[in-house]
């Protein structure tokens, strides 16, 4: 055999090896459960399916033609607010009705090396992801009440601003996160440019696979909460590399010294909000990968102060994964919480709202949290790729399944018009939602709807904290003999 052909023979194994090996990632492995399955209170955890390398499914975006739009729930209406936008992720309502946008993608050089970084460069650009962040603070304002943003201004573009994701406001001060720290811009109600310098609030770990960052005020407007997702997927890069992330922040503003972890293990945490019925603080989470296609759900839960969720080592509590290679803090399975609700697998829940007093959804709408689902990219079938309403009882607890209330983003071939990324409710009571690959902020309504009424709060007596420690009054003896029980005088 000629040197040439061999060199052909080798070229054509090499190809169908190659090609083969896509094929077998790329086709990715079946779903046992259905999305309901694996949500609710009380969702189906089955055994793990390990995968070395992620099997991938995931739909291209190929946008939305001009008369197109999602579906939606019965008796809500649906309609764009604002589009030609560069991939609009993170919308912020400002008091007076303007809204902020932030457009932004992963900072570069934000993806791990390797065959796993190979797939998961390539995942991010069929997504529609990694292809250069704007860097850019957009101001949207209805200037005619009818219900689209017929005024746009770009507030700041690059000049400091790095892949910004979180945005709050208050007291004349504007603040943003970018993936590896949180700003403070001086900024009034109606001003169209971001002109002034920043003061940095606080650092932060920068890029990650995990590169947004939400902030919240708390309710008396003195404290900032930050949400930093991991590095990684299961700490996979050593300790070191996960230093103060899978972490909600909390800085006391306006003080110095450094912000304290106010709640841990929590893969990467996304959208925040304060629960109107208790007061709690709650988040939407990502959990981990590669255990195949039903497993971890993604998950919605109230954070108390302290708590850790169990990433990279335990999930959902009771399951630890074996796949980490260092160890767990000490008695770790011993306080680790378990989730409050599961959204389904995988499908990259991010922002989250709750209904207030005066939205526009409708009484079918009335009291619970609304969730964008992002969507999958490692399971088949697809999942996500929607906004869903999780219905709550009158004591803040989430109730039954998941709700539809924004769909038909997916067109049935593989493909995607958009992915509904974040939500937040106008000043008028529209529900907002951006949809980052189609550049589009979606606005939506019960038309002829009443406002909600407010949400009322739950009363309950606390219970007082304890002043000094308390002391036994009895005296505890026990002699020195097998199976003897101690007894109390």
């Amino acid at each position: 055999m000629s040197t040439k052909r061999k060199l052909l023979v080798a070229l054509a194994v090499f190809l169908l090896v190659f090609g083969g090996f896509f094929y077998w990632v790329w086709r990715g492995t079946p779903a046992q459960h259905t999305l309901d399955e694996l949500s609710g209170k009380d969702p189906v955890l089955g055994q793990p399916r390990e995968e070395m390398i992620p099997s991938v499914s995931i739909a291209k975006p190929v946008g939305w033609a001009a008369n197109e739009a999602p579906t939606t729930a019965p008796g809500l209406q649906v309609m764009r607010f604002a589009e030609g936008l560069d991939h609009p992720r993170v919308i912020y309502a400002l008091p007076n009705g303007d809204v902020i946008v932030a457009e932004a993608d992963a900072p570069k050089g934000n993806m791990s090396g390797g065959v796993t970084g190979m797939i998961a460069s390539v995942i991010m650009h069929r997504a529609g992801a990694n292809e250069g962040s704007p860097d850019a603070l957009i101001l949207l304002r209805d200037t005619n009440g009818d219900g689209k943003a017929d005024q746009r201004f770009v507030l700041r573009q690059g000049n400091g601003l790095a892949s910004p994701s979180g945005i709050a406001w208050q007291d004349g001060t504007l603040y943003v996160a970018n993936h590896n720290a949180v700003l403070a811009f001086p900024y009034q109600l109606g001003e169209t440019a971001l002109a002034g310098q920043p003061t940095k609030i606080m650092d932060m770990p920068g890029g990650g696979n995990h590169w947004m960052r939400n902030i919240l005020l708390s309710q008396d407007g003195k404290r900032l909460y930050v949400a930093v997702g991991s590095s990684s997927n299961i700490g996979e890069n050593g300790p070191a590399a996960e230093e103060g992330r899978a972490t909600i922040w909390e800085k006391t503003l306006g003080k110095p010294g450094y912000p304290r972890q106010y709640a841990k293990g929590l893969r990467n945490p996304n959208g925040l909000a304060w629960n109107p019925s208790t007061g709690e603080l709650w988040v939407t989470v990502n959990e981990r990968d590669q255990l195949g296609p039903d497993l971890v759900p993604d998950y919605l839960t109230n954070v108390p102060v302290g708590v850790h969720y169990g990433w990279p080592w335990v999930w959902w509590k009771t399951h630890n994964d074996t796949r980490v290679s260092y160890a767990p803090p000490e008695y770790l399975d011993d306080f680790v919480r378990k989730p409050e609700y599961g959204l389904g697998a995988h499908v990259a829940a991010l922002g989250m709202a709750f209904v207030q007093g005066g939205t526009l959804l409708g009484p079918n709408f009335a009291n619970g949290a609304v969730i964008a689902r992002h969507g999958s990219w490692n399971r088949t079938p697809l999942s996500g790729y929607d906004v869903v309403f999780v219905k709550f009882d009158d004591k803040g607890n989430p109730l039954g399944l998941p709700q539809p209330l924004l769909g038909g983003f997916l067109t049935g071939s593989g493909k995607t018009h958009g992915r509904p990324t974040w939500v937040t409710f106008a000043h008028d009571g529209a529900l907002l939602v951006s949809d980052d690959t189609g550049g589009i902020i979606w606005r939506v309504v019960a038309p002829g709807a009443k406002p909600a009424s407010p949400i009322v709060p739950v009363v309950s007596e606390k219970i007082p904290p304890l002043r000094s420690i308390i002391a036994p009054t009895g005296q505890y003896t026990a002699k020195l003999r097998a199976d003897e029980t101690a007894k109390q005088h």
